[in-house]
């Protein structure tokens, strides 16, 4: 039902734009207010409504009335607002994470971990920077 209101008012206001440019240019406005005009048009002077200033009008009527319906029924369409951040979220769910299993430690418990071959006794367990223990006699 929206994409056909949207469509309607697609081309009521292509019918629109249309009207109003094939009409002639009255040459008043507020450009003529300052001088030239003649004050029984400007006060109360009434033209002859033609065709295309009738059609400009209802064209005008309709446009105005197929937007107020599309906003309302847009603004109905979700009742409570919110993020795509949080949609995104609550589709994925959190993965968790599996232990790796290192080449060489087996993946049974109790064992103690492999050394890297040329280390020290104490320099396995020692941060980047800080010097290894030294050996006790």
């Amino acid at each position: 039902m929206v994409a056909f209101l949207v469509t309607l008012l697609i081309i009521d206001g292509l019918i629109l734009i249309g009207a109003v440019l094939l009409q002639a240019g009255k040459g008043g406005g507020l450009a003529a207010v300052g001088g030239g005009a003649s004050t029984d048009t400007f006060i109360g002077g009434r033209q002859a409504a033609t065709l295309l200033t009738r059609a400009t009008w209802t064209t005008a009527g309709i446009f105005l009335f197929l937007s107020l319906v599309l906003a309302i029924i847009s603004s109905r369409g979700s009742t409570t607002p919110e993020s795509i951040l949080q949609r995104e979220f609550q589709q994925a769910p959190a993965a968790t994470p599996t232990p790796l299993d290192l080449p060489g430690t087996g993946g049974t418990e109790g064992q103690e971990p492999a050394t890297l071959p040329g280390t020290e006794t104490g320099a396995a367990n020692t941060q980047p920077g800080e010097a290894a223990a030294p050996a006790q006699p």
